[in-house]
């Protein structure tokens, strides 16, 4: 049983009753015995709670950071009317920020033998799945002095997908892509290493381009084009270990590294390409291999939602080890990990050679800009000292990037925002240099 404040509200009026007209232990009985009449009325005409039938419906999957909306339909196979509160508890971060206490309460009014809909909206604040915990029913009488109340279960699971913002640099390249693939208006051909067609010479062609025997053929001049290699390799390693679990600004390092192998998934799989995912830390956490071009993207999509830093040491040796096994023949592959000095020295830089020596590797990295403000301060001694903490933090990633360089890798060291635009220009200058 639930009693509302327009009970207490009718308790504080008969008090002053009482105490105004009928001073006396008469008095507060009649007050008393009226109030708990009208409170076992009004819980006897409410409809019951155990009966009432719940059933979901709505979004399962959502970007983070974009809205979603989760359905509740009320039956109420009972004879009397259901007038409720009704509270659709999930985990606060489920809710966009501020709104889980209003967005989870609804008022509902359903008919004897008649079903009603309400909507809950949500807004994910975190990747991974949202499970509804319970829905509690509070169902008043007609004087909404008193109610049933009860918990039913109506399971429901939201997956908050990674938000993917590096796709607004999809668009330019591809136009890139589509200029080294020869496919432009322009009078310029794609460069690459796979043969494509022949046509006629223009002015401005290069001339090492002309074939002399199909020119000999045609009686007129034709020229070879070409275009970058399809049906590539390419392995995205992510480094789920405790340096993917730093924080840059709000986000940790391996949500823009998530971000980044996105846009390389979404252009390489236009470009021809085959695109496999591969999570590690002291273990395999994800393997996506062997997908479609049409549903390589949505299935890293779905892997990459359940992913967490863990807060351990990556075994760079096992992680490699996982590579070699995914990638048997050359292919490129993208180690997406940090730079960190210690770390890299015990654990990246003696594990890089067992893929250089057959792959073509990327080895890319999330820099706190942050590290950049510190090393321009020199207003206080605290900040001096900032300063010289940052550049020296600052030179050791530098120093290791070279050391990965002089190993053969190609090494990045971007901040989030412009790692994932970064990345995918490197992989069409490979592409146009002929290295996949």
């Amino acid at each position: 049983m639930a009693l509302t404040g327009r009970t207490a509200l009718l308790a504080a009026l008969g008090s002053l009753i009482t105490g105004l007209l009928l001073p006396s232990w008469a008095g507060i009985g009649l007050v008393c015995g009226l109030l708990l009449l009208a409170v076992l009325l009004d819980l006897l005409l409410a409809a019951p709670v155990r009966s009432l039938q719940l059933v979901r419906g709505g979004d399962r999957s959502v970007r983070l950071g974009e809205p979603a909306s989760v359905e509740l339909t009320v039956a109420n196979p009972s004879g009397r009317p259901l007038r409720a509160r009704i509270r659709d508890a999930w985990a606060p971060s489920a809710f966009a920020p501020g709104t889980e206490l209003t967005a989870a309460r609804h008022q509902l009014l359903v008919p004897a033998g008649e079903r009603r809909r309400v909507h809950t909206a949500l807004r994910p604040t975190r990747r991974g799945d949202h499970r509804s915990l319970r829905v509690t029913v509070r169902s008043l009488g007609p004087l909404g002095l008193a109610g049933r109340q009860g918990s039913h279960q109506a399971a429901w699971t939201l997956r908050a997908l990674p938000p993917f913002t590096s796709r607004k640099h999809l668009p330019s390249r591809l136009a890139r892509l589509r200029e080294l693939d020869g496919r432009t208006s322009l009078l310029t051909r794609g460069q690459g290493t796979e043969f494509d067609s022949l046509r006629e010479y223009l002015p401005g062609d290069d001339v090492r381009s002309i074939d002399w025997r199909a020119s000999a053929r045609r009686n007129t001049v034709a020229v070879r084009t070409w275009r970058p290699e399809r049906d590539r390799h390419i392995l995205i390693v992510l480094d789920t270990g405790r340096t993917s679990a730093g924080r840059v600004g709000d986000a940790p390092r391996l949500d823009a590294a998530l971000d980044s192998a996105l846009l390389l998934t979404a252009l390489a799989t236009r470009a021809g390409d085959r695109v496999d995912l591969l999570a590690h830390d002291l273990a395999q956490r994800v393997a996506v291999v062997g997908r479609t071009a049409g549903d390589v993207l949505p299935a890293f999509t779905q892997a990459m939602a359940m992913l967490e830093p863990a807060l351990v040491e990556t075994d760079q040796r096992r992680l490699s080890t996982a590579a070699l096994r995914l990638a048997p023949r050359r292919s490129l592959i993208v180690l997406l990990t940090g730079l960190d000095a210690g770390s890299a020295e015990d654990g990246l830089l003696p594990a890089l050679p067992l893929l250089t020596k057959r792959h073509e590797v990327i080895v890319a990295a999330v820099a706190d800009p942050r590290l950049d403000e510190l090393a321009a301060g020199r207003g206080s001694t605290q900040a001096v000292y900032a300063a010289a903490a940052a550049e020296q933090t600052r030179a050791d990633r530098r120093a290791v990037a070279d050391r990965l360089t002089h190993l053969g890798a190609t090494v990045l060291d971007a901040p989030p925002a412009t790692l994932p635009p970064a990345l995918a220009d490197t992989y069409l200058a490979l592409k146009a240099a002929g290295r996949l």
